[in-house]
């Protein structure tokens, strides 16, 4: 079972349904299941069709039948959702979370809100570089599968891999959570830069500066370094940074060229999940003694109402000796 019906549950269910696994979606809306599973379409991503085998509810006990659990859900909306399935979630059914971010409350990553929601059981994250109008139509993708079990984490890779899709597995579940919440917050960074015409020359250093941060950030939370310079790390920001169809960047671009944060959120019908991740990022962060220049330069402009011109005018300020990686980081990374 799929819970969500957002762009990347759209896409993963069409995967499933060409490896011929009967899937459910569940809508955590009943007027949106009633008509996405009689039109089969979704303004959240024109053009792709759901395929005919996929059923879809909003029913929370439909999970009563489920052999694996899918979270599509965003971060901020997760502990709620599942509280609600919860009563019906079989014991020992695993759930796999597409969810990236931290929950700006608790400061919890997916995995450990959906421990804490259903009970103990097999978890795994699945993320990567995953731009959802390109996996529509079908365009190579390459993700990783990460779980402390590894048999967990093989099955999820079996499952997900196509014609179209390529499944890394991991054990690193922490860093593999943790590049893909980070990831949005130097993506609005990025969009920050496009929406004032910096050129490739800032957005590639932000970049290389951004990259650093999440694995400064990851390795103190408990990541291997190596995750963050690999598929679901480095190559998901760079995704994330550069795609056109990038959420988190498209609103930091908004923001650069003056809309105000409330208007640059209500524009979009998808989750920002960078601008709670932001704050959840620097409070974290802070409590450990750990920099993060980018990552508090895009909490100031999203809550704090700093000029985006005045941001860049900060960070260039700013006094350099060294680049800062970490000390894990291996020779020549």
């Amino acid at each position: 079972m799929i819970v969500g019906d957002g762009q990347m549950a759209l896409v993963l269910s069409d995967v499933l349904a060409v490896r011929g696994v009967r899937t459910t979606m569940m809508s955590p809306f009943a007027a949106e299941a009633e008509r996405l599973s009689r039109e089969r379409t979704s303004p959240r991503l024109p053009g792709f069709r759901l395929p005919d085998a996929v059923r879809v509810t909003a029913d929370p006990t439909a999970v009563r039948d489920a052999t694996m659990v899918i979270c599509a859900i965003p971060t901020q909306f997760i502990r709620e959702t599942f509280a609600r399935l919860a009563p019906s979630l079989p014991a020992g059914v695993p759930i796999i979370s597409l969810s990236k971010g931290i929950e700006s409350e608790s400061f919890r990553l997916p995995c450990d809100i959906l421990l804490e929601t259903c009970g103990p059981r097999p978890i795994a994250a699945l993320s990567g570089p995953t731009i959802a109008a390109e996996l529509a139509r079908r365009l190579p993708a390459v993700l990783v599968a990460a779980s402390d079990d590894a048999a967990l984490a093989a099955r999820v890779a079996a499952v997900f891999t196509s014609p179209w899709t390529k499944i890394y597995q991991s054990s690193d579940l922490v860093g593999v959570e943790l590049a893909g919440a980070c990831k949005n917050v130097i993506a609005i960074a990025a969009g920050v830069a496009d929406g004032l015409g910096l050129g490739a020359n800032a957005k590639s250093a932000l970049l290389a500066r951004g990259l650093a941060e999440i694995a400064r950030i990851g390795v103190a939370l408990g990541g291997k370094v190596e995750t963050f310079f690999g598929v679901a790390g480095a190559g998901d920001l760079a995704t994330t940074c550069f795609a056109p169809e990038g959420r988190n960047r498209s609103f930091g671009e908004r923001l650069a060229r003056g809309a105000r944060v409330s208007d640059a959120l209500a524009s979009t019908t998808s989750v920002v999940e960078g601008v709670p991740t932001a704050r959840a990022l620097v409070r974290i962060a802070r409590a450990r003694g750990v920099e993060l220049p980018i990552c508090e330069t895009v909490s100031a402009m999203v809550f704090d109402e700093l000029d985006p011109r005045e941001a860049l005018r900060q960070l260039m300020a700013r006094n350099t000796v060294s680049e800062g990686l970490p000390s894990e980081v291996p020779a020549g990374g």
